[in-house]
C-alpha cells in the first residue's frame, strides 16, 4: 500500500511539534525505503548538545544502522523543513535519491534558522571565509589517499 507523500509530511510535522515539547528544534524527517517508514528523526542538537543532531541526520543514522548499510540508494527523506547545508551534505553521502520537504528555508530563516550565510561561504577561498581555513603543508599529507588507493578489500563509499 502507498503511503500519500502529504502524509508522510504530515508525519514529520508531527515529529517537529513533539521536538519541541521535548526541548528540541522544530524540525521532523523520516526515511523511507519501499513504502515502509524505516526510520524517524527530529532536532535534538538542544536534547544532546550535539551541534550535528539535525532531524535529517538522526533519521539517516537510524536507517543505516537498522538497514544495516551506509547506502541509502533506495531510500527517500521526507522532512519538515527544506534541508541546511550540512544536512544536505548527509543525504548526498548516504545515497538517498529523493527529498521531499514542507516549509522550504526562507521560513526556517525567519523562525531563526538562517543558513543562507553557509550557503554564501561555500563559494568563498577557504581563507576568506568567516572562519577561515588555510592548508598547512605536509609531506605525509597524502599518505592517508595513497594508502586508501592501494587498499585491498576496502569498502568503497
Amino acid at each position: 500500500m502507498k503511503i500519500a507523500a502529504e502524509a508522510l509530511i504530515g508525519e514529520t510535522i508531527r515529529l517537529a511539534m513533539e521536538s519541541i515539547r521535548q526541548g528540541g528544534g522544530p524540525f521532523g524527517a523520516l526515511v523511507v525505503k519501499d513504502d515502509v517508514v524505516i526510520s524517524t528523526g527530529h532536532n535534538t542538537v538542544s536534547i544532546d548538545n550535539d551541534p550535528t543532531a539535525h532531524a535529517e541526520v538522526n533519521a539517516i543514522r537510524s536507517a543505516a544502522k537498522k538497514l544495516d548499510t551506509f547506502d541509502l540508494s533506495g531510500c527517500v527523506i521526507y522532512t519538515s523543513c527544506e534541508p541546511c547545508p550540512m544536512c544536505l551534505g548527509a543525504i548526498y553521502w548516504s545515497r538517498i535519491k529523493h527529498i521531499y520537504f514542507a516549509a522550504g528555508r526562507e521560513a526556517a530563516a525567519n523562525a531563526g534558522f538562517d543558513d543562507s550565510f553557509i550557503y554564501r561561504q561555500i563559494d568563498i577561498l577557504p581563507q576568506h571565509r568567516s572562519v577561515p581555513a588555510w592548508q598547512v603543508t605536509s609531506p605525509d599529507a597524502l599518505l592517508p589517499f595513497d594508502t586508501w588507493k592501494s587498499e585491498v578489500g576496502k569498502i568503497n563509499y
